[in-house]
């Protein structure tokens, strides 16, 4: 099984694959899709678009699993947010990738144990599942592999 996490935006869109194979988690590839506030709204969600798609041709995951939208009391981050994570899940669509999403408690708790964990208990435990020599940086990255593993760590019935 192979799984793209996305941890959506519009600034920073983090993406991971995974692997799952013998028992074996594996990451394939991770990084983000930068925009620039220089570029309009549209043009922005274009590129976020357009570089998933081609993500997508070129790591060929089976599923995509993508953080749901937290809604905080910045409205004006949220509908930015909302609007990212649109245009992947219509890239996932149009790819033709089955869908999952979850909130950033259950990823939480899956990795950690505790639905609070701090970025930096869940980086760790990305670190330690994944055999990386380090942490992946910036943290939308971070978030995305552990969101592609929580993904294939419920749908395997799997603990790790």
């Amino acid at each position: 099984m192979r799984v793209i996490g996305i941890d959506p935006g519009t600034a920073r869109t983090g993406w991971g694959v995974v692997e799952f194979n013998n028992g074996r988690l594996k990451s394939v590839d991770c990084g983000y899709i930068k925009t620039t506030t220089e570029q309009s709204n549209g043009d922005r969600l274009k590129k976020i678009y357009n570089d998933l798609l081609e993500l997508i041709a070129d790591t060929t995951p089976d599923d995509m699993a993508i953080e749901k939208i937290f809604f905080n009391t910045n409205v004006k981050t949220a509908l930015s947010v909302g609007q990212a994570r649109g245009v992947c899940l219509l890239a996932a669509a149009i790819a033709g990738l089955a869908i999952y999403e979850y909130n950033t408690s259950e990823v939480k708790s899956f990795m950690t144990g505790y639905g609070r964990a701090t970025k930096s208990e869940v980086a760790s435990k990305v670190k330690e599942l994944l055999q990386l020599e380090e942490v992946p940086k910036p943290d939308d990255v971070t978030d995305a592999l552990a969101i592609a593993v929580t993904h294939i760590a419920l749908k395997s019935h799997v603990d790790f």
